[in-house]
């Protein structure tokens, strides 16, 4: 098996379930020391080191960041994955939800890549790995205000990796279509026939199907490993052709 992170430290937000546990357990599988950070444990026991931390809220990114200081001095990969979503239109988003999803899907990478910086300068080979949307790039139905926070966060990692660059901290994202993640089954659930929206959602990706977890998570490691040192400021669409890709019905 590949030990390409092998002697290196990462930091995983929102890395309890879905794709931040998939990028957990692949940076750990390839000799990474893993911290996950994340509202609860979930199922990173094995390949991570949970620490609890709400990246919404600034106090608690500080005291997260205080724990990890414990342990180490240099982070070498830091993967901004937490985030929530949104569902609606402009006029059915309240103030409320703007604040709420902007604040932990924008803001949130903001505060934790600020509090990481002074351990990521430390490394020889540092990077972050935002999770984006193909949201950022397509209009896509009753996703208003979801979008609008991935379209901030792409905007963001171009000008994280502009600022970073003198520091050879490299910044990128993947842009990911929808995934078979637990998140997404909870919006299939609440869906009038989550059957018929699920094969909506598969049929409008060209390759017919969801995105997986552990592809999305994969491409993360490619854009995180050290070997990719000229690869800054890129955005990675793992979105099964969706965004580039317009197929004759």
């Amino acid at each position: 098996m590949s030990a390409e992170f092998k002697g290196l430290t990462a930091v995983v937000t929102g890395a309890g379930a879905g794709i931040g546990l998939a990028v957990a357990r692949a940076l750990h599988s390839q000799g990474a020391r893993v911290f996950g950070l994340d509202l609860e444990e979930g199922s990173m026991a094995d390949v991570a080191t949970w620490i609890s931390c709400d990246v919404g809220d600034e106090a608690r990114v500080k005291s997260a960041f205080e724990e990890i200081a414990k342990s180490t001095d240099t982070i070498d990969v830091l993967a901004n994955n937490a985030g929530i979503g949104a569902v609606g239109t402009v006029e059915d988003a309240t103030e409320d939800e703007w604040y709420r999803v902007l604040n932990i899907n924008v803001v949130g990478i903001g505060r934790v890549s600020a509090a990481a910086m002074p351990f990521l300068r430390k490394s020889k080979s540092a990077a972050i790995v935002n999770t984006c949307s193909i949201a950022a790039t397509v209009g896509l139905p009753k996703r208003a205000v979801y979008s609008a926070s991935k379209g901030a966060v792409m905007s963001l990692t171009l000008a994280m990796a502009a600022d970073a660059v003198k520091e050879k901290i490299r910044v990128n994202c993947v842009n990911p279509g929808t995934a078979d993640t637990p998140w997404v089954e909870r919006l299939l659930s609440q869906a009038e026939n989550p059957l018929a929206e699920r094969q909506y959602l598969e049929a409008r990706q060209p390759l017919g199907r969801l995105v997986s977890a552990d592809e999305v998570a994969s491409a993360i490691l490619y854009l995180a490993n050290p070997r990719q040192g000229s690869t800054t400021g890129t955005i990675l669409a793992v979105d099964g052709g969706m965004h580039g890709l317009r197929l004759p019905k």
